[in-house]
């Protein structure tokens, strides 16, 4: 499919497929896999070659191309997003050893968001609601979007403003735990995740290069 042609249904799945990348990379405990079920460019099926079976080989092919085509879809997710994606996880040192701390997991809402270490992750997975001023309870402090699954630059809408820095709002019943509320802005129709890091951490120069050889507008 072209990068211009518009088709809700598309548009849905490959936000889901983006975010789903996104929780299980940051949930891991060891490892991100990215092979059978989730990969492209195999015509028909899955097949390896092995004796007896020669033409069988013919499938056991993918073809690169489609992700090198800026024309296409493709690239929008198995290049640009996932690079951005694993470049982010990278920056930090032992990433699958930060203790992992569940947020929000509202079924009613269909809202996810978690903490490993000074990233917040936070997902919509509704396809008809969007939540002005979500709260998450957080370290409090300021943090900023690092990573957006609907980030025109990886086949999203943009229906958030990513350069916004976020406060947390003080609550007196949290605050001698140094706590307060993040509000946030996770929005439909497709579906919406991001990574937001407390803007008091340094950027790594990973994740700036990984954001910039990707953009002409951050």
């Amino acid at each position: 499919m072209q990068t211009n042609d518009r088709n809700l249904t598309v548009e849905r799945g490959l936000a889901l497929h983006k975010m789903i990348r996104l929780v299980t990379a940051t949930t891991m405990n060891g490892g991100y896999l990215n092979f059978m079920g989730n990969e492209f460019g195999h015509p028909e099926w899955i097949g390896l070659s092995a004796r007896g079976q020669r033409l069988v080989i013919r499938y056991a092919r993918r073809q690169w191309g489609l992700v090198d085509n800026p024309d296409l879809k493709y690239h929008f997710f198995h290049g640009d997003f996932d690079h951005a994606m694993l470049a982010l996880i990278h920056s930090v040192p032992a990433f699958q050893a930060l203790p992992l701390q569940k947020g929000v997991d509202n079924d009613g809402d269909q809202v996810l968001a978690y903490m490993r270490g000074d990233f917040v992750f936070a997902f919509n997975f509704s396809p008809t609601h969007s939540f002005t001023d979500y709260g998450l309870l957080t370290p409090e402090g300021s943090y900023r979007v690092v990573l957006n699954t609907d980030d025109p630059l990886y086949g999203g809408n943009g229906l958030t403003d990513d350069s916004v820095e976020h406060f947390t709002q003080p609550d007196p019943l949290y605050a001698p735990d140094g706590k307060g509320w993040l509000k946030l802005y996770p929005a439909r129709p497709h579906g919406h995740g991001f990574a937001s890091r407390n803007a008091q951490e340094a950027e790594t120069e990973a994740v700036k290069d990984a954001r910039e050889s990707k953009a002409i507008e951050i």
